[in-house]
């Protein structure tokens, strides 16, 4: 009877990929199956990185995509839009320590987390083949005393909150294979090591102990067995298993060679030349830690896989690469400790636990100077990271939205900044009159988002940068026009004529009540580019007609590097953030005449004829720098300014 033509899929999801054993078999198949396209789906959690699908990137047949499959009109939308025929479901909370802390993680990871995957596959009616990842340990624990492992059809008898959700979702996989005749394979394995493998598990962790002259430190007395299969073994594996499993069937991937984790520390201490007596320290046990898996793995090798890697060979390649790459995970400390004294993992709804990381990476960070920025593609924020450039100063672009705490969170835990500038903001395209017309999104930005990155920061105990505006002030009796009297820092907005104007105004009141905020109020910026249609000068020499009224600016080459030497002296409150007095749009275009364009010409009209032609009022003010100016009593006047660093540089010969 001749065998079954092998399986060939088309367009696989590879859920977890940026995992350790997942990243394995997303690089090969990525490489040895150009064909095919894969898929890799990661939410980024504390053990997955990036960096360990490097391989795949220039690979044209790979997409990667950040997203959480617990999220079902996510997971519903990428089946139908990358068309997927197969999945390899690794996605899952495995680390068994861990869920003796965070079971109920491990539970919305591993069992919702599947769920949401199989009902999404029920509704399409796409998926050819879903292979489903479990472990060993499932089984529960095998007698020390026997020589046969357990086999395929072994009943399921977990001992611990990991295993027992991972045998919760296998449940689920089994009935929708049967009510639903939904194409699944299950594949349970033994422990696998190997090159990027995050070191809260047994093997990197000594490693990286030995490599730092530390104890390596073993629950109870290290009798407990286990089998141990390196990572491109096992990516074989399931190429295998994807090509010539059976639907409906269970594969175990294992292997008949066992060792206790003592003899694994042992074996370790002899690569680094440690004495094991001394090295090795004996501590507390796990609630339960089983003594023994065993498996039976005759079916899978029937399927014509084999082991190839020795454990000497394995071990020695493990240890190169952890040699070659300490600092692959960044900081691991708490990955390190004998048991997890708080959860290593990130859950959505744990804020608490995600405050208590964003403090511990704070720490870590020691003395060094390192900015996270928000708002990248604007105008200021783009400006901040070239500055940053320019000085050595280390700084990250946030990538998550303001809106959204958890996003904001993982940034700060990435990133471990000392300071957080916060430049993103809506002001309107092409102006102010936009936001008359998109009120929610005004708001959603400049209130609620403003005010979420500076509560977190307040319980992060991390100082924010925020550049605000001065367009929320209007010349009266107290301030008129010519006067020379400016608007104080503690004075009270007194204009609401325009809607953008209303949010920025209502959220520096706010943020009154935040110390760990510095408020820079800044007015109609202008830079030296005179190309950029944000600079007030370039805006103004564009338009038809201007009116002339008197105004205080903000030079942003001579005030942003003035913001980060804020920021280095703790400065707290509100800031007038202009340059002292006033310069009116006439006496700017005078400027512009002399220096750039001596044939440039300009039509006025007032403030009545403007309103025709704008759908919300503007913001006319004199702002008081004098708290500025004792700060910092090298900045320049508002005209001296702009001659230096704008129409000086820019001059026309």
């Amino acid at each position: 009877m001749s065998e079954p033509a092998p399986y060939v899929p088309k367009n696989i999801l590879i859920t977890g990929a940026a995992g350790f054993i997942p990243s394995h078999v997303t690089n090969r198949l990525t490489k040895l199956y150009p064909d095919y396209r894969i898929v890799a789906l990661d939410k980024l959690d504390y053990c997955s990185s990036l960096k360990n699908l490097e391989p795949s990137y220039s690979s044209p047949n790979f997409k990667f995509v950040k997203a959480d499959i617990t999220s079902a009109d996510l997971i519903n939308h990428l089946l139908v839009e990358e068309k997927i025929d197969t999945i390899m479901h690794f996605a899952a909370q495995t680390h068994v320590d861990n869920s003796f802390g965070n079971s109920f993680e491990f539970t919305i990871n591993n069992i919702y987390g599947t769920h949401v995957l199989l009902e999404a596959c029920k509704l399409t009616k796409s998926i050819k083949r879903f292979i489903h990842v479990s472990t060993d340990e499932v089984y529960g624990e095998t007698d020390l005393e026997t020589d046969i492992g357990n086999p395929e059809a072994s009943q399921l008898l977990p001992t611990n909150p990991y295993s027992a959700t991972k045998a919760g979702a296998e449940m689920l996989v089994m009935a929708y294979h049967r009510s639903y005749g939904l194409p699944t394979i299950t594949t349970r394995g033994n422990n696998v090591y190997g090159p990027n493998q995050y070191p809260e598990k047994l093997i990197p962790k000594f490693i990286i102990l030995a490599m730092k002259g530390e104890h390596l430190p073993i629950h109870g007395d290290g009798s407990n067995v286990r089998s141990y299969l390196y990572s491109d073994d096992v990516a074989e594996a399931f190429d295998v298993i994807l090509h010539k499993g059976v639907i409906g069937h269970v594969y175990n991937i294992g292997t008949k060679k066992e060792r206790r984790v003592l003899d694994v520390a042992e074996d370790i201490c002899k690569l680094f030349g440690l004495n094991a007596q001394q090295a090795i320290e004996f501590v507390q046990d796990r609630p339960f830690n089983d003594q023994r898996y065993f498996l039976d793995d005759q079916k899978l090798k029937k399927l014509g896989w084999k082991e190839r890697t020795s454990w000497e060979e394995g071990l020695k390649m493990t240890l190169e690469w952890y040699t070659k790459n300490p600092d692959w995970w960044g900081d691991i400390t708490v990955a390190l400790h004998p048991h997890p004294r708080i959860s290593n993992i990130m859950p959505s709804h744990d804020e608490s636990c995600l405050l208590q990381l964003i403090k511990g990476c704070k720490k870590g960070c020691g003395s060094e100077m390192k900015f996270l920025i928000y708002g990248r593609t604007g105008w200021i924020g783009g400006l901040l990271g070239k500055i940053c450039e320019e000085r050595g100063i280390a700084y990250e672009y946030g990538t998550g939205r303001l809106q959204d705490r958890n996003s904001l969170m993982h940034d700060m835990i990435r990133v471990r900044p000392a300071h957080v500038f916060n430049a993103a903001g809506i002001t309107g395209r092409p102006n102010v009159d936009w936001c008359e017309s998109h009120k929610v999104e005004t708001i959603r930005t400049n209130v609620v988002g403003t005010l979420t990155l500076a509560d977190i920061c307040r319980a992060a105990d991390i100082l924010v940068m925020n550049f605000a505006t001065g367009c929320i002030f209007e010349y009266d009796e107290r301030h008129p026009l010519g006067s020379g009297i400016g608007f104080k820092e503690e004075d009270k907005p007194n204009f609401t004529g325009s809607f953008y104007s209303k949010t920025k105004a209502m959220v520096e009141e706010l943020l009154k009540e935040y110390e760990n905020v510095c408020t820079l109020r800044v007015r109609m910026p202008i830079s030296s580019d005179l190309c950029n249609p944000r600079n007030f000068i370039t805006k103004i020499t564009r338009y038809d007609k201007v009116v002339n009224i008197p105004n205080s600016m903000t030079v942003l080459d001579e005030l942003l590097p003035i913001s980060i030497e804020m920021a280095k002296r703790n400065c707290r409150g509100i800031w007038n953030f202009t340059n002292p007095g006033v310069v009116s749009h006439n006496e700017i275009l005078e400027m512009y005449r002399e220096y750039i364009d001596p044939n440039f010409k300009w039509q006025n009209f007032n403030l009545q004829e403007q309103a025709k032609v704008i759908v919300a009022p503007r913001s006319n003010n004199e702002l008081d720098t004098t708290k500025l100016k004792n700060e910092f009593p090298e900045l320049l006047s508002i005209k001296d300014s702009i001659i230096k660093y704008v129409f000086g540089p820019n001059r026309k010969t």
